[in-house]
């Protein structure tokens, strides 16, 4: 029951170490920690508006498109000597073209009206609820350490303070280092796709590579196939040039980008990372997926440096 709560505490807590590096960066040059939170979270909303800008219309103009055209499109099958006979017999075509036009396709995706306000309901809670913990557990970071330092033994609390450091740092520093991922997919998509000239669906495309490349293992796999069929759309070249672009980017993505900036932050073997992503997505879905990885780390580094000393002692 209580599974959504906590997905979103440990996200908003993840979020927040993730941006801290930027609060305290502010704070040591002068300005002070509530405004230094405010400037952060006002930048990061402000890009997320950005997005949203770039993206919704798009989108929105391409599904209605599709909806317009989708019954021509099926109709033009029937051209198809096999799908015709198959047509003839069990009226496939006009079945589909009387689902999409009446409505019940976006009222079954959502389980009709009412399923579509909980659905609207449940992400403007969830996206209230993150934005107020990570804002609160941006401001008490360091009152939060502090509290989870005197929990220990004083004979200890130095090494239990390093641990939790050590732990806070590496699941910031993957946080961090996603949105430098995510970031510079999106530029790369957008000076790519500009040039390509395929401008007008630069930045709304460059938004759907960023969005995706928070997914781990297959999310950057499914941004190429959607990059490279909108390139086919415009033409055979540009389609096959971005899908070998895109693929020989993800390639200098996964074997030196990646390794530099998630080398002190994310030392776990491969292995780990795709056992931690999948179980992660079992549990809590798309947000387990992501939170999994730094978690994994957080745990690694308990096992190498407490349980391995205490075992080598005993």
């Amino acid at each position: 029951s209580l599974k959504t709560v906590i997905v979103l505490v440990l996200l908003s807590l993840a979020i927040a170490l993730g941006l801290n590096p930027a609060v305290d960066w502010l704070h040591h040059h002068g300005v002070r920690r509530g405004v230094a939170v405010l400037l952060v979270a006002l930048g990061l909303i402000s890009l997320l508006v950005l997005a949203g800008w770039a993206l919704v219309p798009v989108v929105s103009e391409q599904v209605n498109i599709l909806m317009l055209r989708a019954p021509t499109y099926l109709d033009n099958l029937r051209q198809n000597p096999q799908i015709a006979a198959l047509d003839a017999q069990f009226h496939v075509i006009d079945k589909a073209v009387t689902f999409l036009t009446s409505g019940e396709l976006i009222s079954g995706l959502f389980g009709g009206l009412v399923g579509a306000g909980q659905v609207v309901a449940n992400s403007i809670f969830s996206v209230v609820v993150t934005t107020v913990l990570t804002l609160y557990f941006l401001t008490t970071l360091p009152a939060i350490k502090e509290v989870i330092y005197q929990l220990a033994p004083a004979s200890r609390r130095a090494r239990v303070k390093y641990l939790a450091n050590e732990m806070f740092k590496r699941v910031g520093g993957y946080v961090s280092g996603l949105f430098i991922v995510v970031l510079l997919w999106m530029i790369v998509s957008f000076i790519f796709l500009s040039v390509m000239d395929m401008g007008q669906y630069a930045v709304a495309l460059a938004v759907v590579a960023g969005i995706l490349a928070f997914v781990p293992l297959i999310g950057t796999s499914i941004s190429i196939i959607i990059l490279s069929i909108v390139g086919f759309a415009f033409s055979p070249t540009t389609g096959l040039i971005t899908l070998f672009f895109f693929l020989a980017y993800q390639q200098v993505d996964a074997y030196f980008i990646q390794p530099r900036i998630f080398s002190r932050s994310v030392k776990i073997p491969a292995v780990l990372v795709m056992l931690a992503a999948i179980s992660g997505g079992v549990v809590f879905g798309f947000i387990g997926a992501v939170l999994a990885i730094p978690l994994t780390a957080a745990l690694l580094l308990l096992y190498r440096e407490v349980l391995l000393p205490h075992l080598a002692r005993t």
